[in-house]
């Protein structure tokens, strides 16, 4: 067996794991399944974890940057800032498309560290990080195009959030991407009409961000 890096071993773990749960489940996804699907033995996962939660706190911290870390990439605003918005749900959304799987584990995920003791904040953890990304959009835009929030920005980081995770659910339950896309659209539009562009000197600041 090759020697590599505890931090490389880590990764490997993880992205095993992430395979294993996809195919079979969090509840079925024992160590041995995951040092089995790395092709590393027990003591392998031993040396580089001290517990499953420790590894599940790395799954999901991994498997939702999948997603995540393609906008924060593409969130490059426009004059058009429709179409900022737009561009930035639509990379979002082609991974849902790309990887519907994934996205099905990472509600599996949130179940799984809500309804154990000790892995809530995992949970929290998760939603934490999707809010990230809504609000490095909100900052980019308001920053660059020079635009005032109509809303309290978390109001909207958290209506972005809201709004995605349903739509990514109801895509996995029900499928039919056009009418997803045509969802997306109208967020889009809802979003511009939050904003207005600033006056000469004007900070940008959402009413009620103190």
């Amino acid at each position: 067996m090759q020697r590599l890096p505890s931090a490389e071993r880590r990764k490997q773990l993880v992205e095993a794991a992430i395979r294993v749960m996809t195919r079979d489940g969090v509840a079925k996804a024992t160590t041995r399944s995951i040092c089995a699907e790395a092709g590393v033995s027990l003591s392998v996962f031993h040396y580089c974890f001290a517990s499953k939660q420790e590894l599940i706190e790395d799954v999901m911290e991994t498997i939702t940057a999948h997603s995540v870390t393609p906008v924060a990439a593409r969130i490059q605003p426009t004059a058009d800032v429709r179409e900022s918005v737009r561009a930035a749900l639509g990379t979002y959304w082609d991974h849902v498309l790309a990887h519907p799987e994934e996205h099905m584990l990472t509600y599996e995920l949130t179940q799984y560290a809500l309804r154990r003791p000790g892995f809530e904040y995992l949970a929290r953890r998760q939603y934490e990080q999707y809010a990230a990304a809504n609000r490095a959009l909100v900052e980019h835009l308001c920053r660059d195009l020079g635009l005032v929030l109509l809303v309290p920005a978390e109001t909207l980081v958290r209506y972005l959030a809201s709004m995605i995770d349903g739509l990514t659910l109801n895509h996995l339950v029900l499928g039919d991407a056009p009418g997803a896309a045509a969802v997306l659209d109208t967020l889009a539009d809802q979003v511009v009409q939050m904003m207005r562009r600033g006056e000469p000197g004007e900070e940008n600041a959402a009413p009620g961000d103190g």
